[in-house]
């Protein structure tokens, strides 16, 4: 894997100039919305969490001159509706594939042939589970922080191995749980407790543990600790990760055969804490188109030395302009 490029800043703010709430059945409505040049290089960003919801910042990553930046806010996340803090919403038919199926039905929705993924973390996971099933649809990927939720993934973050990195961060996330019990498990009962007290508490620890351990860079402005980004975090992610994703053990790399011929890059801290470096290197050995940047001195946040100016480096090429100078 290669190093990084040269220090950069992001493209400035660009607003929408379309949006909308797509229905996506199941009772589910999705946001969605536009920037940058209609008849530009189609490009999706998928956010992380799963539950994070999409924001203005992600826009800044593309040209706008170049680019048609369609952003959306994953079932239950963001603004789509019901919040998964609603009743009414229903965590059955919230999984990947049903957002795998959103994705294309928005894709649809807004007449674009074939589009570039661009998604970190979880955002990176959607992407591959996309692509692989919808190929054809796909004319790149740029990948940050590469999650696939293999059961060795979920152990390092909740089963106590960062938490050899981050002692004290983990002792505070897991005071909620009982000596012997599983923490997933644990977190699935509380956070989705009928007591909006525990509920609360146990989003935002939840939502505080990740926070303490996604970056190498002190004081960040984070939304780990604001309640209502937690709460949809923290359940909306707890649900995919019981249940790992409803993907098949290894199943994303397994079958990385399936994006054969689809260009990609792939940007990953050094010292990424949320997804090690680890499972990038695999997912790269196993696709020979994929290209992958090694960030010395970066965790798993955008923030973090290296892995914007990459990734801006990385949008530019996909959309043809030359190397910046």
């Amino acid at each position: 894997m290669r190093q990084s490029v040269r220090m950069r800043a992001f493209y400035p703010p660009v607003e929408p100039y379309d949006s909308g709430m797509l229905d996506v059945g199941d009772g589910h409505k999705v946001y969605w919305e536009v920037s940058g040049n209609p008849d530009g290089k189609p490009a999706v960003v998928l956010h992380g969490g799963p539950g994070s919801g999409s924001s203005p910042m992600q826009r800044r990553h593309f040209d706008p001159e170049l680019y048609r930046i369609v952003l959306f806010d994953q079932r239950g996340a963001g603004q789509s509706t019901p919040h998964v803090s609603s009743p009414e919403h229903n965590l059955n038919t919230n999984t990947t594939w049903h957002l795998v199926a959103d994705m294309e039905q928005l894709r649809e929705h807004l007449g674009i042939d074939r589009w570039l993924l661009f998604g970190g973390s979880w955002g990176a996971t959607l992407a591959l589970a996309y692509g692989q099933t919808y190929p054809e649809r796909v004319t790149g990927m740029i990948l940050r922080g590469v999650f696939t939720l293999r059961q060795s993934e979920l152990d390092w973050l909740y089963g106590g191995g960062a938490g050899h990195i981050f002692p004290d961060a983990w002792a505070k996330f897991t005071e909620l749980v009982p000596d012997g019990e599983d923490v997933l498990r644990t977190y699935q009962r509380l956070v989705f407790s009928d007591d909006p007290e525990v509920s609360r508490k146990a989003a935002l620890a939840w939502s505080q543990w990740e926070g303490a351990t996604v970056s190498t860079q002190p004081n960040i402005i984070t939304p780990y600790g604001q309640e209502e980004f937690a709460v949809a975090f923290a359940r909306i992610a707890v649900h995919y990760f019981v249940n790992k994703g409803w993907l098949e053990e290894g199943q994303l790399i397994r079958d990385v055969g399936k994006l054969k011929g689809i260009p990609a890059v792939i940007v990953n801290g050094r010292y990424d804490i949320v997804t090690p470096l680890v499972t990038a290197y695999e997912l790269g050995r196993a696709w020979p188109e994929c290209e992958g940047y090694v960030l010395n001195g970066a965790g798993h946040a955008v923030v973090d030395p290296g892995i914007s100016e990459q990734l801006l480096a990385a949008t530019d090429r996909f959309a043809g302009k030359a190397p910046a100078q």
